[in-house]
């Protein structure tokens, strides 16, 4: 064998709060994790400003902030945290194999998948404009800020049916942009929508810019059969389109759902591959939030553990 290879017993691929809540507990069980970042460093918490929802925030965190004090935390505890992407995985054989993007080769006992999942945006110039000043893909991380607001929210699935009636809780009128003249969603899902009063949908109707002066102050639509164009006057734009999970290099090695989201085994997060692990929004399409990702990152560190004593490698 090379001496260029690495060996180590707990490899986590991905530093969201799934992995390093995972390679707290791998850390502290002496499996001397070694967590490989991926290209962007803690996750989709680093692009969000307040957080208010995690434990243990009573005045609620920044969420850079805190994605720096799980990191602190891991590395306190012996974690060998790495700034670089892994772009290549074997499960062929009982060892693992994974290779960075710098060509490194790493041979793992056990392997733990945090690589989190991306929302997926509409493309606007001015969503990025005014990203963390009204704009938002996540109703129940980010609703509790619009109270007493008006809102907007785009998309025709299960999704925005769903944000939409959080929302309607908390916000006097939601405005819910459909680009079809029909919803996507489950029978139920829509006709909880269609009951509640202050949802009003606008059907074959498209965003074309978001308007502000600092944060969100209305957004431009337009009517896609008539052309006609309008502006909707709202404090929140929440795209609600869908995430897309990021586990394209496990393709050829693990069981997936027709969306692209690992398969995990009931009450664990062990995939169809033994020593391989899966947590976080990588693997959860129905909660995405970062107190359950860290919950399944300790999972799988605990699941790891039992594995490396099953096989007797501790």
């Amino acid at each position: 064998m090379s001496d260029s290879i690495e060996k180590m017993l707990c490899l986590i691929i991905g530093s969201g709060p799934a992995g390093y809540s995972a390679a707290i507990y791998a850390a502290r069980a002496n499996l001397s994790p070694v967590l490989y970042t991926g290209m962007q460093p803690g996750g989709q918490l680093t692009i969000t400003t307040e957080v208010e929802n995690y434990p243990g925030y009573p005045k609620g965190v920044q969420g850079p902030e805190m994605m720096e004090d799980l990191k602190a935390q891991a590395e306190r505890f012996g974690t060998d945290v790495r700034y670089e992407l892994i772009a290549k995985v074997d499960f062929t054989g009982p060892v693992h194999k994974a290779w960075t993007e710098s060509g490194k080769e790493i041979h793992a006992e056990t392997i733990i998948i945090a690589t989190g999942a991306s929302a997926k945006w509409l493309g606007l110039e001015t969503e990025e404009k005014f990203m963390n000043k009204g704009v938002s893909a996540c109703a129940v991380c980010d609703g509790f800020f619009f109270r007493g607001q008006e809102v907007a929210v785009v998309g025709g699935g299960d999704t925005a049916a769903e944000e939409s009636l959080y929302l309607s809780k908390l916000c006097p009128k939601v405005h819910l942009l459909v680009r079809r003249d029909e919803l996507r969603a489950s029978k139920i899902m829509q006709e909880r929508v269609m009951a509640a009063k202050n949802i009003e949908i606008h059907w074959n109707t498209e965003a074309q810019e978001i308007i502000g002066n600092g944060e969100v102050e209305g957004v431009r639509v337009i009517q896609n059969k008539t052309q006609e164009e309008s502006t909707l006057e709202v404090k929140g734009f929440f795209v609600a389109i869908g995430h897309e999970p990021n586990t394209d290099i496990f393709k050829d090695w693990l069981d997936m759902d027709d969306t692209n989201y690992l398969i995990t085994q009931a009450g664990s997060t062990k995939t169809n591959r033994p020593g391989v692990f899966a947590s976080g929004d990588a693997q959860d399409k129905i909660y995405r939030q970062a107190v359950t990702a860290a919950g399944t990152g300790c999972m799988a560190a605990l699941d790891a553990e039992r594995y490396l004593t099953e096989i007797g490698k501790i």
